[in-house]
């Protein structure tokens, strides 16, 4: 047996996924110590995919642009993978492979760009493209495929002579690496910083964040019968700041969340960016360009860094007059209570005195709301705005384990034209709790992007993409209780599902949110603004323990 044939039996990252469902990944079976070699044997499989295409003696599209979009599908396979769990399990061992791998990953997309005789082939493509369309033997769908494809050997640096070529992949290796060390510092700052503190300490907040701190303080560790613990999730961090009556406390709290990166000696993000600012602007001199400003704009919808500051200052100056506004509603409010804040409202403050002015002003509690936006009722919510808008069906599969026991993982159907049957359109996985080891904030990923344009003899459930939606909801020790904020962070993320679950690309390439970069937000910004709609709050909005509708004053 081969040595090859042998890592291939033994990784189940290589090995043929056809026993699971639906061809997910065998996720109980993986290691990080699989990833360094199934990631390698995909790469040389990549070049391999890729040579083939330049040494190809034909040169209609399919036997080239057709090929390219079909070409590394081992590398997508794992790469999917690998992405995923830097971001949603990233383990010190984990960490370990991500730090080994960013350089060899970033000189291996460099090389992807400069296979001989696959540049020339790609121009070609795109030298005829509009001709080809206006003969009809082109789809506007080719046509953007050439010109994208084209693009991104541009902006890889394919014009570029042979010296220069190298110096670009140099720094793309060394960028990736210290982007990595950025991030990571992020992560560990996240994960070990805490504020551990009595029930006591927490006067003024909330029941359910109250709850959320001793769980917190139970999930890492302190046994101590009044511990509580805050930490720099989102989740908890913000509604502290919110309804904590401790001044120095929240102090302590905000310094910490906008400084990580910051919070040891030993990892200096500073330092790290101002390298990073330093080889993007190298980067952007080789392309051409004045700033690296000038170098990112040029491939989105803004097109230049002018017509984003316009529209940043515009919005700015509408914002800071709102926050004057909000300032001096707030300095009233301190004035009738006979408060005095040494050095005035600080950054700490704002949030904590913005509640009371609402609380006073408006008869508004926030944490009144949050009894009626437990993440069930949320979740019940965006699959029945999904359902009406689009009709789709999400099919819990409690007998299929992801990643982790907290991630839900559904079939998503819908009807079929013309018949009474449903068809199979998703995956979808949804991980909702921050936890050790998974990136801050929200986000949607894929392990499998929807395509037609397969291998042929592969299995067409290989067309049905896996859509993962990330979260970091502060979890209960018993329901978890959302603030509208998190409520709508759980429909707009649902917007980035939809692209990718609704994807009716025939190219990979093109499929899901592979789009320009200032448009990817659009499903998801109109998506969130579906759970203000007071049919889908009186419908779901319901108090966690009694089952009572939400109110209609509140």
């Amino acid at each position: 047996m081969c040595k090859t044939t042998a890592v291939s039996e033994s990784n189940p990252l290589l090995r043929s996924w056809a026993n699971q469902p639906f061809h997910l990944p065998p996720f109980q079976e993986i290691e990080p110590s699989h990833f360094k070699p199934a990631l390698e044997a995909a790469m040389e499989a990549h070049i391999r995919d890729l040579e083939a295409i330049a040494s190809s003696s034909s040169n209609d599209f399919d036997s080239i642009l057709g090929a390219y979009d079909r070409a590394g599908s081992l590398y997508s396979k794992v790469g999917g993978v690998y992405g995923n769990y830097i971001s949603s399990l990233n383990t010190p061992d984990m960490q370990e492979v991500q730090s080994a791998m960013a350089p060899i990953l970033s000189r291996h997309r460099s090389k992807c760009y400069n296979i001989p005789g696959l540049y020339d082939k790609v121009k070609s493509m795109y030298d005829i493209r509009e001709e080809m369309a206006s003969k009809g033997e082109w789809t506007a769908e080719q046509v953007r495929l050439a010109e994208r494809v084209y693009i991104a050997f541009v902006r890889m640096g394919a014009k570029l002579n042979e010296e220069e070529k190298k110096e670009y992949a140099d720094i793309q290796a060394e960028l990736a690496t210290l982007q990595t060390k950025f991030m990571q510092n992020m992560l560990k700052d996240e994960e070990t910083w805490e504020m551990v503190i009595s029930k006591d300490d927490m006067a003024g907040c909330p029941d359910d964040l109250v709850a959320a701190a001793k769980q917190a303080a139970i999930d890492r560790g302190h046994e101590e019968d009044d511990a509580h613990v805050i930490t720099l999730g989102r989740s908890l961090v913000e509604p502290f700041l919110t309804y904590s009556t401790r001044r120095d406390l929240r102090k302590k709290a905000f310094e910490a969340w906008t400084s990580r990166g910051e919070l040891s000696e030993e990892r200096d993000n500073l330092s790290i960016a101002t390298k990073i600012l330093r080889l993007r602007k190298r980067q952007a001199d080789l392309m051409g360009h004045s700033t690296f400003a000038n170098f990112q704009c040029e491939d989105t919808m803004a097109q230049t860094p002018e017509n984003v500051m316009k529209l940043s200052m515009d919005v700015w100056e509408r914002a800071k007059a709102a926050a004057n506004k909000e300032r001096a509603m707030m300095e009233s409010f301190l004035t009738e209570k006979g408060e005095k804040l040494e050095g005035g409202i600080l950054p700490h403050d704002w949030r904590f005195y913005a509640e009371q002015v609402r609380q006073a002003n408006y008869n508004f509690d926030e944490s009144e709301l949050k009894p009626y936006l437990s993440l069930e009722s949320v979740t019940n919510a965006v699959f029945d705005v999904s359902n009406k808008l689009y009709g789709l069906k999400y099919v819990k599969r409690d007998d299929i384990k992801a990643y982790h026991k907290d991630v839900n993982v559904y079939e998503v159907r819908r009807a079929k034209k013309d018949s009474s049957e449903d068809e199979l359109v998703a995956i979808f996985l949804h991980d909702n709790y921050a936890r050790a080891n998974k990136s801050s904030g929200a986000w949607m990923s894929e392990y499998r992007t929807q395509k037609k344009n397969l291998i042929a003899g592969t299995d067409p459930i290989e067309s049905v993409p896996i859509v993962s939606n990330n979260n970091n909801f502060a979890k209960g020790s018993g329901a978890t209780l959302l603030s509208f904020d998190d409520g709508t962070t759980l429909f707009h993320e649902m917007g980035h599902g939809h692209h990718g679950m609704l994807s009716d690309a025939t190219y990979e390439y093109l499929a899901s949110t592979s789009v320009l970069k200032d448009f990817v937000e659009l499903p998801s910004q109109l998506m969130e603004h579906w759970l203000e709609e007071p049919e889908v709050l009186k419908k779901h909005a319901k108090h966690y323990k009694t089952g009572e509708t939400v109110p209609d004053d509140l």
